[in-house]
């Protein structure tokens, strides 16, 4: 499957509000990258996938309301975009909000991948403006991006061999995995 066959499921007026509330979220995110002990944050929010994993296991039936509509997208979008100026985890919460709403993969998937795209370079583009964005910071990034290109590939290889519950539980495994690593 390529990645033109989502733009089908691409609705600019479901995937505005976390864009916008996102990149309205991440300066105060970064900011308090400065503020707060980076290792509380990261074991928090390892903790906090990892409940949510295990509730969504054992409670697979955890559903938004369909009446919270683009306000609450937008303040999950906000929320989103201060956890992922704080942590580099720039679609974890939008991820975890999609599958709650119970919306089909593809939608899903046309809102959590390009948030999380815009999330991450309004990150870095803050980290840089204000001036945190050093030479060993670009160095990691730099050798990260093989990483990231392969995985994106990967995902996109096996996307379309997946059903809505195969989909469901990879999203599931995917959160647990990063649950589990952002404990020390």
């Amino acid at each position: 499957m390529r990645y033109g066959k989502l733009r089908h499921a691409l609705r600019p007026a479901r995937l505005w509000p976390f864009v916008i509330g996102g990149l309205i979220g991440v300066p105060l995110g970064v900011e308090l990258l400065r503020a707060i002990d980076p290792a509380v944050v990261r074991r928090v929010i390892g903790v906090l996938l990892i409940v949510f994993v295990a509730y969504s296991l054992w409670r697979p039936s955890v559903r938004v309301p369909a009446t919270v509509g683009r306000g609450g997208d937008g303040a999950v979008g906000f929320l989103n975009g201060v956890i992922g100026g704080l942590t580099g985890f720039a679609g974890i919460l939008v991820t975890v909000w999609c599958s709650m709403r119970a919306w089909p993969r593809d939608e899903q998937r046309a809102v959590f991948q390009p948030t999380g795209v815009a999330i991450f370079a309004a990150t870095v583009a803050w980290l840089g403006v204000g001036g945190t964005l050093d030479r060993p910071t670009l160095e990691l990034i730099v050798l990260g991006l093989p990483a990231i290109l392969l995985g994106v590939w990967l995902g996109l290889k096996l996307y379309g061999r997946l059903d809505e519950a195969g989909f469901r539980k990879l999203v599931l495994a995917l959160l647990l995995v990063s649950g589990v690593a952002l404990l020390p």
